[in-house]
């Protein structure tokens, strides 16, 4: 793939070409995967730099481990931010010409990336699908649209609320560019991405309350006759300049984020871009009681699916299992429930050594049979009606050492720190992130990820702009719903990591976290002699919650075993 990569260079005047992950809608789970196809790395973000003489690969501290497993033998693997391209390309006395795809990269990446000493060369056919090309499937992914009962607002209600902030801003139009955030507005939902139920498409919105849609037409046939909104307009994704030469007014909101270079030089040649922050990031992230409602109803039927498979685990001899047994064990128990519809991510099921990969993914190469004196790390999460989940648990099979139960119940104690924060006090996910880490650092360690991200309600497991990391500050609000999962990693040994998704509730005008994620810790890990009377009250209080919520939901043995964890 490489080589007839690099014999397109010439044909184009370049001396390299840059291979981004996302697609033309910069969506979690792109597709088609171009990047995965030139390297073979899986990961859900990284770039690839092809040179004449040398390929790069740049990943963030999640996918170190996977891309040398990955792509190591092609690729010279770095971990952004430490190394960039723009570190590989200073070293280069020569100026190079650099092709890219303008419709997969933002104005903004580019610079961050390449900077400005080389030359950028747009190139329109993307040279990955030149040489390769994914097989065509016939299209059945129509859009259908959610019930104001789902999604606890209408369409009109959220483009009113858009369209103040707008004329407040003195916008004229918006192009809304993140198909999540058409999603969230329109209550869209779709088929387009593998884990997550989004629709492919765009949108323009004037001040005059004009809405254009951008999709394949094929998809919207179901929702055509919807009455979103007066002046609703269908149009195809190649129709962006047509549109924007019939627009009235003088500035437009852009997402510098996912508006592409390609359609931003389109938007720029009649109207000055004035703000690059899409409004819809916020007030997505802001849940409504239905929502709130809808995901604690999907976190009890993933509870029981969890408690089930932690019961099963644990009581079953684990000689015959394997990291792909075990996903597909897990799956089986989500699948009996009806309103269960797909993984939201790609299981995480990392024995031993594959459990210190942060993003690791079994295959048949990698496949670990799993043993007594090794953990399981297990990540997974559900796409519900209605509802997204995302939990990890780490699990022993054997009396483990003093070592891992001090690490394991620093990592439960960062966990419960977070859990336990008082939001009066600390509002902004940088300094709760300091809080998860104090116990680690306390003995000199650390991990190489955020503590938490912000989750959307049926839509991505990852959502901005609320998380819990060290350079995030947002200010979290009430409705907002985030993952707490700190962890620690032992290159070639093992991997801990304690996930639970929380939301802000206020009760008695106090805003305080509260817990989505039903399902038992691994109480054989725990040293308790490491934990304070309030973080044992947190333990006791929590398992007491599981238990009130799922007992009716599971047997004779399963009841006894999780009444036991109390």
């Amino acid at each position: 793939m490489i080589n007839k990569l690099k014999k397109l260079f010439q044909d184009n005047n370049i001396d390299g070409y840059i291979i981004p992950k996302n697609d033309e809608f910069f969506s979690e789970y792109s597709n088609p995967d171009r990047l995965r196809r030139i390297s073979n790395f899986s990961g859900s973000s990284g770039l690839a730099l092809i040179l004449n003489n040398q390929n790069h690969l740049f990943v963030d501290g999640r996918y170190t481990l996977q891309a040398k497993n990955q792509s190591g033998n092609k690729f010279q693997i770095h971990q952004i931010p430490f190394v960039t391209p723009k570190t590989i390309l200073s070293k280069k006395q020569k100026t190079l010409s650099l092709g890219f795809d303008p419709k997969l990269f933002t104005s903004r990446s580019l610079n961050r990336i390449i900077g400005k000493q080389h030359k950028l060369l747009p190139i329109h056919e993307n040279l990955v699908d030149k040489i390769s090309i994914d097989k065509k499937h016939k299209n059945t992914n129509y859009f259908y649209v959610l019930s104001k009962k789902v999604a606890g607002n209408s369409p009109k209600r959220k483009i009113d609320k858009l369209i103040k902030i707008l004329l407040k801003r003195k916008i004229d139009n918006i192009f809304i560019s993140a198909p999540e955030n058409v999603a969230w507005l329109l209550n869209l939902r779709g088929k387009d991405n593998p884990n997550s139920p989004i629709p492919n498409c765009k949108i323009i919105i004037t001040n005059k309350k004009e809405i254009y849609f951008f999709s394949k037409p094929n998809e919207i046939k179901n929702i055509k006759k919807k009455n979103f909104y007066k002046n609703f307009k269908f149009y195809r994704l190649k129709d962006l300049f047509e549109v924007i030469t019939k627009l009235n007014g003088k500035y437009f909101c852009i997402d510098y984020n996912t508006c592409s270079l390609f359609n931003e030089n389109i938007i720029k040649s009649k109207f000055i871009i004035k703000d690059g922050s899409d409004p819809c990031y916020l007030l997505k992230s802001v849940k409504n009681k239905i929502e709130i409602k809808n995901m604690k109803q999907a976190h009890i039927y993933d509870g029981v699916a969890l408690t089930k498979f932690l019961y099963w685990i644990k009581k079953t001899n684990i000689k015959n299992l394997n990291e792909l047994k075990i996903e597909k064990k897990l799956e089986n128990f989500r699948k009996k429930n009806k309103k269960y519809l797909y993984p939201s991510f790609s299981t995480i099921a990392g024995s031993g050594p594959n459990g210190a990969i942060i993003h690791y993914r079994a295959n048949k190469y990698s496949n670990r049979k799993l043993k007594k004196n090794e953990l399981l790390l297990c990540d997974s999460g559900g796409q519900y009606k209605y509802g997204t989940t995302d939990v990890t648990r780490t699990i022993c099979f054997n009396k483990p050492s003093n070592f891992i139960k001090n690490i394991y119940t620093r990592v439960l104690k960062g966990h419960i720190a977070v859990a336990t924060t008082n939001l009066k006090k600390i509002k902004r996910g940088s300094e709760i992130d300091k809080r998860a880490r104090k116990s680690l650092k306390d003995i000199n360690l650390d991990y190489a990820h955020g503590t938490g991200h912000g989750v959307g309600f049926f839509l991505n497991v990852h959502e901005g702009p609320q998380a819990i990391s060290k350079y995030n500050n947002v200010t979290l609000k009430k409705g907002m719903i985030l993952s707490n999962e700190p962890g620690y990693y032992k290159e070639n040994k093992f991997g801990i990591r304690i996930e639970n998704l929380i939301y802000i509730s206020e009760e008695n005008n106090k805003l305080q976290f509260k817990n989505l994620t039903l399902a038992p810790v691994e109480k054989d890990l725990i040293d308790f002699s490491l934990l304070n009377k309030l973080e044992k009250n947190y333990l006791f209080k929590y398992n007491l919650e599981i238990y009130s919520n799922l007992s009716k939901y599971l047997n004779k043995k399963e009841k006894i075993w999780l009444q036991n964890l109390i």
